[in-house]
């Protein structure tokens, strides 16, 4: 566990700072060249300083996995966690102080093979957060083990003759979770997209579930690499309340029209395809949060520990 202090804690009413996207780098990426990690920080960062987010507002959550060293890379708060754990994490977070802005980085293995569980039920929670599913459909940190996505017969170090099953989407799966109220897609090879998707995420209200496409440059160049090079292979969501991106015209004209609030167009949209779709899947934000209907405690931390031993002393014998 790793938790960074942003170094810039001012105080509360200085309200006339203006942060540049240097106010939100850290240490020089140790990612490999070429990673789509680079990408998506890029874009965070700009994020934080378009929306002017104060550092030591924000907050970073991490699992497991070459993506997990996210928060090292961020000026800002940030807890680098356990394999699968950081929804829980982030979670806890984000209940305890809900003024803070949480986001949550996660790779495919960390958190749809042994952070599923968390997953599922996060999604169910709804909690206001960003959730950043990096998906190069490898364990790229183990060196080229199987995931959960890696496509099937896909040649790997642990199953070198392919990949037994057909690989997971968590596009579908996330749609089928009850309670559901954001779910997107995105590359990191299409930059305005990938920075598009992440404004609409931020500024949805609740669990905001972004899976964001990436290339791994030692393990997985090759899965994505025609989609790269033939703009016809990507297919764009658009419709009324979607991610809108005019400055991709004339680059991907493959374009379907898609209202977010269709549910059942949206599973349609997000099942298996020989083009990779990108946009907002689904949308609702009337969905119940957990932060709102539950009741969170106010007390001082002093006054939950004498709560705490006068309930223990009914129990004494």
């Amino acid at each position: 566990m790793i938790s960074q202090s942003c170094g810039l804690l001012h105080a509360a009413h200085e309200d006339d700072r203006v942060f540049g996207m240097d106010d939100y780098q850290g240490p020089v990426a140790r990612w490999c060249s070429g990673c789509g990690d680079h990408s998506v920080l890029a874009a965070s960062q700009r994020l934080l300083s378009e929306r002017q987010l104060a550092p030591e507002s924000t907050v970073f959550v991490s699992g497991i996995g070459c993506s997990s060293r996210f928060p090292h890379y961020m000026k800002t708060y940030g807890f680098h966690g356990i394999h699968g754990r950081a929804l829980t994490i982030a979670t806890g977070v984000k209940l305890t102080r809900p003024d803070l802005d949480v986001f949550v980085v996660m790779g495919d293995g960390d958190c749809i093979s042994i952070g599923a569980g968390h997953w599922v039920h996060a999604v169910r929670y709804n909690v206001n957060m960003v959730a950043l599913l990096l998906d190069n459909e490898i364990y790229g940190l183990t060196k080229k083990q199987t995931s959960p996505t890696t496509p099937q017969g896909y040649g790997t170090n642990t199953q070198p003759r392919g990949s037994y099953l057909p690989a997971m989407n968590p596009l579908e799966a996330t749609l089928g979770i009850t309670n559901a109220s954001f779910v997107a897609q995105t590359a990191e090879w299409i930059p305005a997209h990938l920075f598009a998707t992440l404004k609409a995420a931020y500024d949805h209200e609740g669990f905001a579930f972004v899976r964001i496409l990436q290339r791994c440059p030692h393990f997985t160049a090759d899965l994505f690499e025609a989609a790269v090079k033939q703009p016809d292979l990507v297919e764009i969501l658009e419709g009324p309340g979607g991610i809108r991106v005019e400055s991709l015209d004339g680059i991907y004209d493959n374009k379907v029209e898609h209202d977010p609030s269709d549910l059942g167009g949206a599973r349609a949209l997000a099942q298996d395809s020989e083009v990779v779709r990108v946009g907002l899947f689904f949308k609702d934000e009337s969905r119940p949060r957990y932060d709102e209907t539950r009741s969170l405690s106010k007390h001082s931390a002093r006054e939950k520990i004498e709560i705490l031993d006068r309930e223990l002393e009914r129990y004494a014998v």
